[in-house]
């Protein structure tokens, strides 16, 4: 994998007061944006280009981070407009930045000691998600994992999708006809959720997964991020 993606152009809603001024994965943890965190890992396993999706106060992301060049990474910014695209729109966008093998696709609120090494850079199927025991804030999950390393949109026990994972330009065929006609898919570029096109890659078997049983952290709320800090301080 020498191409990444960083999803960065979420509103915070949830993490307001503190997203009013400064973007999601600009507020930092442990002496650093979460952001950051990303890109050191991202370079240590020698990706060479890095795109950003923004919205939000895009403006701060290549202030704060320049060039990548700092990293050993090239980063281009990818600017989505306001509303943002959301995961599946906004990966439809920034595929043209992007080379033609698979892509290393990380959630930029996130955070996760795994090593990204450990990915498969071709995955079996459409995609390979990286999965996690279910936090207390969505003890439902997301989807169960099987015995042979695939995913499915039934059954239990579930896991919780960690926002990373690694994706084959050909999961968006046909996205269209996947996500069906939810408010966003008219604009151009086309807004619409990732999960419709994962759900639809589950129903033919090709959509890999492995859990990771290390740290991991949504930073959701000022009280997870307030946390992290102080876990990553110490």
């Amino acid at each position: 994998m020498r191409h990444a993606l960083i999803f960065a152009a979420g509103l915070g809603e949830r993490m307001r007061p503190l997203t009013e001024h400064t973007p999601k994965p600009l507020l930092s943890v442990g002496g650093k944006p979460l952001i950051v965190w990303h890109l050191e890992k991202l370079a240590a396993i020698g990706v060479n280009y890095v795109a950003i999706n923004t919205s939000h106060l895009a403006e701060q992301f290549p202030e704060a981070l320049g060039d990548g060049s700092r990293w050993g990474l090239r980063i281009r910014y990818v600017y989505e407009g306001t509303p943002p695209l959301e995961t599946g729109g906004g990966l439809l966008n920034a595929l043209p930045l992007l080379g033609p093998e698979p892509v290393l696709a990380i959630s930029g609120d996130v955070w996760c000691d795994a090593n990204f090494a450990t990915l498969p850079a071709e995955p079996d199927g459409l995609a390979h998600l990286l999965m996690v025991d279910n936090p207390a804030h969505h003890p439902g999950g997301d989807f169960r994992l099987d015995a042979q390393g695939l995913l499915h949109a039934d059954g239990a026990p579930r896991l919780t999708y960690s926002g990373i994972g690694v994706f084959r330009r050909e999961l968006l065929d046909g996205w269209r006809a996947a996500v069906g006609d939810v408010p966003g898919v008219e604009a151009k570029p086309p807004r619409f959720k990732l999960r419709p096109l994962l759900e639809a890659a589950m129903a033919r078997n090709a959509l890999g997964g492995s859990l990771h049983r290390g740290r991991w952290t949504d930073v959701g709320t000022p009280e997870r991020l307030a946390q992290l800090d102080a876990e990553l301080s110490d």
